[in-house]
């Protein structure tokens, strides 16, 4: 049986025979030497050939119309640009001027780009709790979860999920929407409770206000209307008297009355209202002519005068009589040289709220004014007393601003 040589055989007799020619021909020069290339030496070369390829430019790949934006356009230096190319993911003018943007104040970014591979960010890393993030979105979604705020770029690639990891992400993010929503819900009926407690409370609230507004204008209502009803009363009763007077009187003087009814009620001594036509105008002015007053007129008496105009309240007459009596007055104290002011024409104004009122035209009489001969103009007297008119106009001031 042929068994193989062995290899230590082989390796002693090619020892043995190159020992045998060295000994024959000891002559350096007689036979070249063969070298032998041990795998030591072969794993040197080509770790001396990696070593050429990672010692080689790094900014020879980059592109030529990038840089040419990044400097000419932008402003930028060269080796900011190739910086910014180089470390920016995805190598676009867009990313490369967001980094250096955020890199612009760093102390070695001038320094001189290196040779060799350049380590270029591919994920960002939490340094609260070291887990690794592939992009911003999830970088603000880890942020808003944990509360965690310091992040850096890293060169580690964030590990990709197999589809049965993702399906169960999928899943747990789901449970988790649908419990938020769940919790939202019940967050919005409570909050819908209480909306609606706080209408109905408006509602009744504004329920009692309007009932409460619509009982105090019923109140002001009846207090107006008990007014009027009450100065109604007092009217009637002041005209029931007048003509219980008037009857006394006609039953004394044998069905003759000496007063005479004008158009707001009975006024005994009261000038009346004109019927209107010559023969009512003749007729006044015989009257004025020759009717002569029952009481004397005196100046003494003018604050009785007064009272009596000013106890007419029905319609505001007794105002509206005072009103004229200070304007025919006061034109006279203000403008005593005026004679236009001294004579005082028997008009519709006259007659409508001078004439009917007792105490009226007395008044005028007491201050110094006379009928003229035709009794359509009264007239002031020479010589009538300013003093008296001075006072008169203040008396008649104070009871129209207390009337």
């Amino acid at each position: 049986m042929m068994h193989p040589p062995n290899k230590s055989h082989r390796l002693m007799g090619v020892n043995n025979t190159g020992a045998a020619a060295a000994a024959v021909d000891p002559t350096p020069d007689s036979q070249p030497d063969t070298v032998m290339e041990t795998p030591a030496a072969a794993s040197k070369d080509v770790e001396m050939e990696d070593a050429d390829k990672d010692l080689s430019d790094p900014t020879d790949n980059l592109d030529p119309k990038s840089i040419q934006t990044l400097t000419e356009s932008m402003g930028f230096s060269l080796l900011r640009a190739q910086k910014g190319l180089l470390h920016a993911n995805g190598g676009t003018v867009e990313a490369a001027v967001e980094w250096l943007l955020k890199h612009q104040d760093d102390d070695d970014i001038d320094h001189p780009i290196p040779k060799g591979p350049i380590q270029i960010a591919q994920s960002y890393k939490c340094n609260d709790c070291g887990k690794i993030l592939s992009n911003m979105a999830n970088l603000e979604m880890h942020a808003n979860k944990t509360g965690h705020a310091d992040f850096e770029e890293s060169t580690d690639v964030a590990p990709t999920m197999t589809p049965e990891q993702k399906a169960k992400k999928i899943a747990e993010i789901k449970e988790l929407l649908k419990t938020k929503r769940a919790e939202r819900e019940e967050i919005e009926k409570v909050d819908d409770i209480d909306r609606e407690i706080q209408r109905r409370s408006m509602g009744k609230e504004m329920a009692k206000t309007k009932e409460q507004m619509d009982a105090d204008a019923r109140k002001r209502e009846a207090v107006v209307r008990k007014r009027e009803k009450d100065s109604f009363k007092r009217e009637r009763e002041r005209l029931r008297a007048e003509i219980a007077r008037d009857k006394a009187e006609r039953i004394a003087n044998k069905g003759k009355l000496s007063t005479r009814l004008g158009v707001g009620g009975y006024k005994p001594d009261g000038v009346q209202y004109e019927a209107g036509g010559e023969g009512a105008e003749s007729a006044e002015a015989a009257d004025v002519e020759q009717k002569k007053p029952k009481a004397k007129i005196s100046p003494a008496k003018i604050d009785d005068y007064i009272k009596t105009i000013s106890s007419y309240r029905a319609g505001g007459d007794g105002g509206k009589c005072l009103k004229m009596l200070i304007l025919y007055v006061g034109n006279v104290v203000d403008h005593p040289d005026e004679d236009k002011f001294k004579r005082l024409s028997v008009g519709k104004a006259f007659k409508t709220k001078i004439k009917p009122f007792v105490g009226a035209k007395q008044l005028l009489i007491a201050v110094g004014f006379y009928p003229n001969e035709t009794g359509t103009v009264l007239v002031l007297k020479e010589g009538a007393d300013t003093q008296l008119l001075a006072d008169t106009d203040a008396k008649l001031r104070t009871a129209f601003n207390s009337y």
